[in-house]
């Protein structure tokens, strides 16, 4: 196992990039740490496999250097790296049993036979194919596939990390659950570096320690599920985490106060200094109260029941705006305003989030 480590790195996929909106990757540096599970997290088209790969030595970087450890294996393949991929398609041998497909990477080093036979019926175990073991791979479910693929790439303890291209695309919905809760398991007991791409905010989070979300070719933030959620760092974060995501009004900042459409006012309960270019304020629908007493006026459209609490959709200043509110809570038609719980309210210039001051008047 090994850091990876991402040093001044930056690709384009253009012979001569002239500008920043020609690299599929801006440049970056990044640590991602021995025994570490990550999930790379952003919408299609945002670098996340362009990133995997160079982690993985299928494409080399246009600027910048990859270390493993101390050593730089910017100009290694892929083999010399000591890696293993999972792909979003089933990568399998169709002539080969499903055990010989399990043992593969094990007898090409050469391991004892009783070792290979043990891990092989260990992982079998874990993706549910104990059965299927001396069953041709021809003939079998996509499905299946994707999960001799997964044992495939997790069968090996020596590897330096194990790197996962959104690897559930094809698997059956229930399985997902149960492939996800196992991955994890199998990194707390073996430890192994893994990065996990996905654009599923569900798998993300309930597979990483730390999540790594992508917008444009950029990392625009990384940490817990807790911390994206409670704090996101660009406007991205805030819409893409959540279901739904958070809510943002324009807004001109004075001090303590957010002024929205037609001058109302939102406390913030911190003070922030003066900012220039595009302002908003963002608020989790979790933290939006509906009410009949003093608020932002606002109208709504529907309310959705999803069983453990209610989505209510709603007009804000003429914009679409989310709450939540508990099962058994009284909707009445004179509640028509909305407050904002007090010190969840996140402040933003052009799309970054902006820290408070403090009394003396450095950034909290």
């Amino acid at each position: 196992m090994a850091q990876i480590t991402l040093k001044n790195l930056a690709h384009s996929y253009y012979p001569n990039p002239q500008s920043d909106k020609d690299y599929a990757l801006k440049e970056m540096d990044h640590v991602w740490q021995d025994g570490g599970a990550y999930a790379l997290l952003g919408s299609s088209g945002c670098g996340k496999t362009t990133l995997l790969n160079i982690i993985s030595g299928l494409l080399r970087p246009s600027h910048g250097r990859v270390l493993f450890g101390d050593r730089d294996v910017t100009d290694a393949e892929t083999a010399a790296r000591n890696i293993a991929q999972v792909f979003q398609f089933p990568v399998v041998y169709d002539t080969m049993t499903v055990r010989d497909n399990l043992a593969f990477p094990l007898r090409n080093r050469g391991m004892a036979a009783d070792y290979i036979k043990a891990r092989v019926d260990q992982i079998a175990a874990m993706i549910g194919m104990e059965e299927m073991l001396n069953r041709k791979a021809r003939g079998l479910t996509a499905d299946a596939k994707q999960k001799i693929s997964l044992g495939r790439g997790m069968v090996r303890e020596d590897v330096n990390a194990i790197l996962f291209d959104e690897p559930l695309t094809v698997i059956d919905p229930h399985m997902k659950w149960e492939l996800r809760t196992q991955l994890k398991q199998l990194h707390r007991e073996f430890g192994h570096t893994m990065i996990y791409v996905t654009h599923d905010q569900t798998e993300a989070l309930t597979f990483a320690d730390k999540v790594v979300v992508m917008y444009d070719g950029r990392v625009v933030q990384m940490g817990t599920p807790e911390e994206l959620f409670e704090a996101p760092a660009h406007t991205f974060v805030g819409y893409f985490i959540g279901s739904p995501g958070m809510n943002f009004l324009d807004a001109k900042i004075e001090g303590t106060r957010a002024l929205v459409q037609g001058g109302a006012v939102v406390e913030l309960g911190a003070a922030y200094g003066p900012m220039t270019g595009r302002t908003q304020i963002g608020i989790r629908p979790e933290h939006a109260l509906l009410t009949d007493e003093a608020g932002l006026p606002l109208t709504i459209r529907r309310v959705e029941d999803v069983g453990r609490h209610r989505i209510i959709r709603a007009d804000l200043f003429g914009a679409a705006f989310n709450l939540i509110a508990p099962e058994g809570m009284a909707i009445t038609p004179d509640m028509t305003r909305v407050t904002f719980a007090p010190g969840k309210v996140g402040v933003y210039a052009d799309d970054w989030r902006v820290a408070p001051r403090l009394a003396e008047g450095r950034a909290a």
